[in-house]
């Protein structure tokens, strides 16, 4: 397959680009300063030159916080950038995937999401995100919407690059116990999204890694495993703390976890758990830093 990816320098996009070209596909990578998708002209004319059979679109606004006042930058790129993509995308007859996120729910359900509840997203992240989602059905007949959560890999900054460096540094954090989610490695995802572009099983998506925690026992996990695998030393005191203690600008879903009812009822492969993912993650992590 031919297949164009959008945001191939971004933490998903790095790992995208890698499993689809392990797995013999002809892939054409862009990043920001190659293809500007809020661009619309350059956007149907690059995508136009290659004819990709798909279109994984991982280009993104995902600074939440800072779109709580940069809302027209947040709109630009989410929702403007998605239309200029899905337009090129149909043009060229390809398939897109567009990434979307947890956060176009309002986290305050007792159970987990399906693919086809209400939406309601609190922050302007989560409102464009799922301005791009109605602009990716509305304008593309072959698209398939992929909502993710809690995203972390070897590419950029991340929560549990984070964790690791300030569990070595700290004698004391406090993390949020009372927001849960599925942290998501982007390798299983990738792999994910490797399986489904090539289906005609168009739709929306919920593809996080299986099982859930908290962020206080996300980070419970890092510290072991880092001990374990790894031998870090970790000295911080870890406490579980609630949303309060930490305002943010923008809002955090309490209830990130998400069914994946479409993947199982597609018959596709389920992402495994996150323990699992968590822990391949850290050995390719101080793989690479001993590199």
């Amino acid at each position: 397959m031919k297949v164009l990816v959008t945001g191939a320098s971004g933490q998903l996009g790095k790992d995208v680009v890698k499993v689809f070209q392990e797995q013999g596909h002809d892939v054409l990578g862009y990043d920001r300063e190659q293809l500007d998708i809020t661009d619309l002209q350059q956007a149907v004319k690059i995508v136009g030159q290659y004819q990709p059979d798909a279109v994984i679109h991982c280009a993104a606004y995902t600074a939440v916080d800072a779109a709580e006042s940069d809302i027209d930058g947040a709109y630009q790129v989410n929702a403007s950038g998605t239309r200029n993509m899905a337009l090129a995308a149909e043009k060229v007859g390809a398939k897109l995937v567009y990434i979307s996120t947890d956060y176009v729910f309002d986290g305050t359900a007792e159970q987990p999401y399906h693919e086809y509840d209400n939406t309601n997203p609190q922050s302007i992240y989560g409102k464009s995100k799922r301005a791009g989602e109605i602009l990716a059905q509305t304008l593309s007949s072959k698209y398939f919407i992929v909502r993710t959560s809690w995203v972390y890999g070897l590419h950029g900054n991340n929560f549990v690059k984070t964790m690791l460096k300030l569990g070595q540094e700290k004698p004391h954090l406090q993390v949020v116990n009372d927001q849960k989610g599925s942290p998501t490695y982007t390798v299983d995802l990738a792999r994910f999204l490797a399986e489904l572009v090539q289906t005609e099983k168009y739709g929306v998506y919920h593809a996080s890694n299986s099982g859930s925690c908290t962020w206080y026992e996300f980070t419970q996990a890092i510290f072991q495993d880092a001990a374990e695998l790894l031998g870090v030393k970790i000295t911080a005191k870890l406490d579980p703390c609630s949303t309060e203690q930490f305002p943010r600008p923008a809002e955090r879903p309490c209830n990130s976890v998400m069914e994946h009812i479409a993947i199982r009822t597609n018959g596709l492969n389920d992402l495994r758990n996150w323990r699992e993912g968590l822990r391949d993650f850290l050995k390719e992590y101080l793989e690479s830093s001993s590199r």
